[in-house]
């Protein structure tokens, strides 16, 4: 039997038991609303989602090709419209994720308005907008349930049963817009108590997945700018096991601890790591430490010295009082922190990279899978690389070690639209278009995401917008920019009253006042324009 049915069995014997109790209430109406509202609470989503996302991992160690994408999503309408996409266009959401940046946060959500990504916006946003993202995904499910009912009211009427068994079908097996997300908890936002109760919220708001960076808490910067400042790995081992703590105590033993590393970028430490014996893990951090060998003559008052190898050694210290790592050793440290990252809890690495490099990538991972041969990568697909000159530049790098003729390119002007339809731009794009599979082929990348893809769309079609609406075209420049594509590109949103819940709300008012409700979908409904 369909589970369709079954609901509304369940409701009719439940109606049946109550008597005049539950009188008037409709057994398949309210089949239909506990259907449209399949997770009651976001702890529900977060262990749905983490089962899906674990599985996704097994796929992956099974097959390279089966790796995993996101975009990162900064408002719920933004992930809804992300989803609704996605199936109508590929039929399934299997292996699509949402991604929730910190940096989009800070930028776009904060009550302090528009903040740099240095963790200083209200880190109880970040549960909010989890949970706001997944509310809409609900409504996304809602809502095409919906015409899915109305399809099934409408075969019926017409009496073709095979039309009804169709829907009902779609009915029974409808996939859920409702997808695992990355969730962004920077630093953790304070010591590991911090982390741990902010954890919390986020997993209750239906975080399955927490991604945490090795950067100072209060130091904290955006991974792609200067000035960043990493902590010794005991420091941020406690961090994931407190993350861990918070998935166990909420009773999702199978939650994904995401593990980031900034060092590639992070030439500065805010304090020596504690060492107890020769080559342990905070001897391996301070190893790297910028130092140069003292007698006890030659300190000065407030020195800070380290005895290793026999010798003193004193750090490099800054006036900040910051310790400074050697030149070059930026690659070595990062694979340090992925190996004891995962060997201490963490599920997933992040390397954070300077620019978008297959073959850089896939070095260090190498290396880590020399110690964990299962390592996978999250993978930031960043707008702040310069995507176009970088492939240019490695297209023409792979040309001249080939022996090609480049005498026709400039490397450093490779921007320029007088090559855009040369063979090396060519090459180039086909090097992106590329970059996922290869990455997840040749890097061991899992997961591929872009942090705030959404942030520059919603700018780059708003200025097309003002351009033309506040300019000659007016009006026209709406109609033939926006709502012609929506149109013709089928976007269910050109219905913009049905997207925001009106008819969803129809059909309640229907359910529970019959047919003295007033509707909002009757024959005046300018949405009716649009078929």
């Amino acid at each position: 039997m369909s589970t369709y049915k079954q609901a509304i069995e369940a409701n009719e014997r439940l109606i049946n038991e109550n008597g005049t109790t539950f009188a008037g209430i409709n057994p398949e109406y309210a089949a239909r609303m506990k259907l449209q509202n399949r997770f009651q609470t976001g702890l529900e989503i977060a262990k749905y989602t983490a089962g899906i996302m674990r599985q996704d991992m097994a796929d992956y160690d099974a097959d390279s090709a089966q790796y995993t994408q996101s975009l990162g999503c900064w408002h719920g309408f933004i992930a809804q419209q992300k989803m609704i996409a996605v199936k109508k266009h590929h039929g399934t959401t299997s292996k699509r994720y949402l991604y929730l940046s910190g940096w989009m946060i800070a930028a776009l959500r904060s009550e302090f308005g528009p903040l740099p990504d240095q963790s200083m916006h209200e880190k109880t946003s970040v549960p909010k907008l989890i949970e706001e993202l997944y509310t809409f995904l609900r409504q996304a499910d809602a809502r095409e349930l919906r015409h899915l009912f109305k399809e099934l009211d409408a075969a019926r009427a017409a009496g073709n049963n095979a039309k009804a068994a169709e829907v009902q079908h779609h009915i029974d097996n409808f996939e859920t817009h409702v997808v695992p997300i990355i969730a962004d908890i920077d630093a953790g936002f304070g010591n590991e108590e911090a982390t741990y109760l902010l954890a919390k919220q986020m997993i209750e708001a239906g975080a399955c997945a927490i991604q945490i960076e090795n950067q100072v808490s209060d130091e904290k910067q955006c991974g792609h700018q200067d000035g960043k400042v990493t902590v010794p790995h005991s420091d941020f081992l406690a961090k994931i096991r407190a993350v861990r703590y918070a998935f166990l105590e909420l009773g999702v033993d199978d939650g994904v601890i995401v593990a980031r590393t900034d060092s590639l970028g992070a030439g500065l430490t805010k304090q020596i790591a504690v060492t107890n014996e020769p080559g342990d893990i905070g001897d391996q951090y301070n190893a790297y430490l910028d130092c140069e060998e003292l007698t006890p003559g030659q300190m000065n008052n407030g020195d800070v010295v380290i005895h290793r190898g026999g010798s003193l050694v004193r750090p490099k210290r800054l006036p900040s009082g910051l310790f400074q790592f050697k030149e070059g050793t930026g690659e070595d440290r990062c694979v340090l922190d992925c190996i004891t990252s995962l060997q201490n809890g963490a599920d997933l690495i992040w390397i954070e990279t300077e620019k978008p490099h297959v073959g850089q990538i896939g070095n260090m991972v190498n290396r880590i899978r020399e110690v964990v041969p299962d390592a996978k990568l999250v993978y930031n697909n960043s707008p702040s690389f310069n995507w176009t000159l970088s492939f240019r530049q490695q297209a023409y790098d792979a040309m001249v070690e080939a022996g090609d003729d480049v005498s026709k390119y400039n490397r450093d002007e490779l921007m320029d639209v007088k090559y855009d339809t040369s063979d090396l731009a060519i090459r180039a794009d086909q090097m992106i278009q590329n970059f996922q599979r290869d990455g997840a082929a040749q890097a061991g990348i899992f997961h591929h995401l872009i942090t705030l893809p959404t942030y520059h769309t919603a700018a780059l079609s708003t200025d097309n917008l003002a351009k033309g609406y506040f300019g000659e075209e007016g009006m026209l420049a709406y109609v033939k920019g926006v709502q012609r594509k929506e149109i013709r590109e089928g976007l269910a949103c050109v219905k913009h009253q049905d997207m925001a819940g009106s008819n969803i709300g129809d059909d309640h008012k229907e359910y529970f006042s019959g047919d003295a409700a007033l509707k909002a979908a009757g024959e005046d409904n300018t949405m009716n324009q649009f078929g």
